[in-house]
């Protein structure tokens, strides 16, 4: 697994890269060599975020975590990580190369498979409109998220409200 480490707002140590390379390595069974990490450490007066996101074959996995040392917030993102794969690996089925198997001391969360119910289906029309008139409409309506098609690129896209207050912006790659 190929791994890259960047840090925002702070200058990573050469300790924690092996550290984050160490703890990802324990995730290579479940993916391909072909598989690329990247670690992204960011530092706020809350705390120190450590993101974690595996990309191998179309497959994303992501788990993110907060704590007052990096080092904590890598080891609790890197654990969230393993019990998502773990959790789904029946229904990755053929997407994981390997049998995910359980570690040990680990109990087999994904017995307790959950169903994916839908309770609601919408349907709308998706008007065109620019970043800034999705945002105002998504505010207007009291959404999180807002589905629209751009008015420059005629593409589908999703503005979305993040944690911390700010906007962020979905657009799919062709």
């Amino acid at each position: 697994m190929k791994i890259t480490c960047t840090g925002r707002k702070v200058s990573l140590k050469p300790s924690f890269t092996e550290q984050a390379e160490k703890r990802l390595a324990k995730l290579d069974k479940f993916f391909t060599p072909d598989a690329s990490a990247q670690v992204t450490v960011t530092v706020e007066k809350s705390g120190q975020t450590v993101e974690l996101m595996v990309r191998d074959k179309g497959l994303a996995v992501r788990a993110e975590k907060m704590a007052s040392r990096m080092e904590d917030a890598l080891d609790d993102a890197a654990e969230l990580l393993e019990r998502r794969v773990i959790k789904n690996r029946k229904r990755l089925g053929d997407r994981l190369t390997k049998a995910a198997e359980l570690p040990a001391g680990l109990p087999d969360i994904a017995e307790e498979e959950e169903i994916y119910d839908v309770i609601r289906e919408k349907h709308f029309a998706v008007k065109p409109c620019t970043v800034e008139e999705a945002i105002l409409q998504m505010n207007l309506l009291g959404h999180s998220f807002y589905l629209f098609r751009d008015v420059d690129s005629d593409g589908i896209q999703v503005v979305y409200r993040r944690a911390e207050g700010s906007y962020g912006l979905l657009v799919p790659e062709p």
